[in-house]
């Protein structure tokens, strides 16, 4: 179907080929580019950072995340609007890699969620997006808000926390049991930027509310730090080495250097090297990188597709994302996928194809070489408020209030496991149990849809009429697994007492091998009562999967007809 085709192609550099070489690039196209990737590169500076310090590392391997992955993510991805960077759905797996693998074990993650990502890509796994239940995303995607939320409470406040600890009732414990120590003057700085940040839209400006916001945060963090504060701000927090030896405090402005991942220092200081068994044990936290971000850049590609008429390669946006994420470690950056926000706000500023987001990784690499003394003035907590807004806005909690309103009870249920085991658990695990879950609550929602009516003496029988001792049944929804058994239970029991059955199954869609082995199973039935079975009007897809196993009329015990009226009629004349 041509209208399904993005979710099979998969094209080197579509979104490219697409947007600028299948429609004509020129001057006019660029500037609307150039405009729109200056904006979204302005808008990705401090949110680049701010989750790379959520995701447990240095606020400069977001940037070179932004800078290294966002480019080559554009050039060689399916989307023509999206902008790829450091996401909040990825800190609640980046975090607990880092804590206990260092930067070396979440770049190598990265490495080898990239190549999984390439993987998927060429086998077309791209239009498995349509797969995942919305009460699956929205479970976990508000889960995850919830964790993001609750670590930036430590900042956000000011709190002594030396470390968090790894499960999430022993976090909000610390958190509790420090809570009456907070820092007044931080708390000051991360309400002020909350309320510009909540405010702020009421103006109706085209400038996001998040600039406005750590420019006012940082100004008074600023202030109050020259008053004695101790403010923390990322300058105080963090530091690099200059090339003479000495410390740097913030972010170095040097553009990143190549140097292999697992040459990177582990959680311990020491390079991480690199050994079959580090690689055993990141390979669950690589699958669900990949699995996340695959996830996460459909999703974003569908919800642009949306908002322009266009139509992504989702197989060709897996390949760039898989590409972006091989080459990044290699460069410190760290984990990369398509933003929603960023990528809307890319279209809302005028971008016209993925040079836009060219565009802003170049912006976001001007800044870090020449504004990096200037950004080591962002105070921590005003870097907190702008994750908690950020958590949120992810959340969707209108989408998942509302599906906790009129969802069905099924939903309901898949929602809450998947939300619930993302707080306390593990995201994949409530991925895995989600999607299971909600796949076997509808196959019984369906397997309770299937029934058998008695139609013996309805009108359109009773005018051939049957001979006495028969009996009529309308079949109506799928025969699989989990409804086949009890239909064909229910028949079986039926035909120790009939002296023959008809089956009229022109409703039944679907015959599955559980289907086929407990509709042989009536037939054994009715062999063994001596009862004659007559099925009427099969369709297409039964009709196959009987031909293909080879169930052929047996005298004296079942028979087939094309329609109901000429079953009747059989039957009527004694033929069976």
């Amino acid at each position: 179907m041509p209208h399904r085709a993005h979710l099979f192609s998969l094209r080197m550099a579509h979104a490219v080929r697409e947007a600028c070489v299948a429609e004509p690039y020129n001057g006019r196209r660029f500037l609307k580019d150039l405009m729109a990737g200056v904006t979204v590169g302005i808008i990705a500076i401090p949110l680049a950072m701010a989750l790379a310090i959520a995701s447990g590392v240095a606020p400069q391997y977001g940037l070179y995340t932004a800078i290294i992955a966002g480019f080559l993510i554009a050039l060689f991805g399916g989307s023509r609007y999206s902008i790829s960077g450091p996401t909040a759905a990825f800190v609640v797996i980046l975090y607990p890699i880092a804590q206990s693998y260092g930067l070396g074990g979440l770049l190598l993650a990265t490495l080898m969620s990239g190549v999984l990502l390439v993987a998927m890509a060429w086998m077309r796994l791209g239009r498995f997006i349509e797969y995942i239940p919305e009460s699956v995303t929205l479970g976990f995607t508000g889960g995850i808000a919830v964790v993001i939320a609750t670590l930036q409470v430590k900042d956000f406040f000011g709190l002594l926390v030396p470390a968090m600890p790894e499960h999430y009732w022993e976090k909000l414990g610390v958190l509790a049991q420090q809570m009456p120590a907070l820092d007044a003057m931080s708390t000051l700085v991360a309400l002020v930027t909350l309320a510009i940040m909540l405010l702020w839209p009421r103006l109706k400006t085209p400038v996001p509310p998040h600039l406005p916001a750590v420019i006012v945060g940082s100004l008074l963090a600023f202030w109050l730090n020259s008053q004695g504060a101790g403010i923390e701000t990322i300058g105080s927090r963090f530091s690099y080495l200059l090339p003479g030896g000495g410390t740097g405090a913030g972010i170095p402005p040097f553009l990143p250097e190549f140097a292999w991942p697992w040459q990177r220092a582990g959680a311990d200081g020491l390079p991480i090297g690199l050994s079959w068994e580090l690689f055993r044990e990141l390979i669950p936290a690589a699958f669900a990188i990949a699995m996340l971000g695959a996830i996460e850049s459909l999703l974003c590609a569908v919800v642009l597709d949306g908002m322009t008429g266009k139509r992504h390669s989702a197989n060709s946006e897996l390949m760039g994302q898989g590409i972006g994420n091989i080459v990044v470690p290699f460069f410190g950056g760290i984990t990369a996928t398509a933003a929603i926000a960023r990528s809307a706000a890319n279209y809302r500023a005028g971008a016209e194809s993925p040079v836009s987001a060219m565009i802003h990784a170049v912006v976001v690499l001007l800044a870090l070489v020449l504004l990096a003394g200037v950004l080591a003035f962002l105070p921590m907590p005003a870097m907190a408020a702008l994750l908690m807004v950020v958590a949120w806005n992810m959340s969707e909690a209108p989408k998942a209030l509302h599906l906790l309103k009129t969802a069905p009870r099924s939903d309901i249920l898949v929602f809450l496991a998947c939300f619930g085991l993302t707080v306390m658990l593990d995201m994949v695990i409530a991925i895995t149990t989600g999607v299971l879950l909600a796949a076997v609550l509808f196959m019984r929602e369906m397997a309770q849809m299937t029934r058998v009516t008695d139609i013996t003496e309805s009108k359109r029988v009773r005018q051939v009429g049957v001979p006495e001792g028969w009996q009529v049944f309308k079949v109506n929804g799928p025969l699989f697994f989990a409804a086949a058994d009890r239909i064909f239970g229910e028949l079986a029991a039926l035909s120790t007492q009939a002296r023959g059955l008809v089956l009229y199954l022109d409703g039944v869609t679907v015959l599955d091998a559980g289907g086929l082995s407990a509709l042989n199973k009536l037939i054994a039935s009715c062999r063994e009562t001596n009862t004659k079975l007559v099925l009427a009007d099969l369709q297409f897809q039964p009709l196959r999967t009987l031909a293909r196993a080879g169930l052929k009329p047996e005298p004296g015990v079942s028979r087939f007809y094309p329609t109901l009226d000429e079953a009747l009629t059989a039957v009527r004349s004694g033929e069976p």
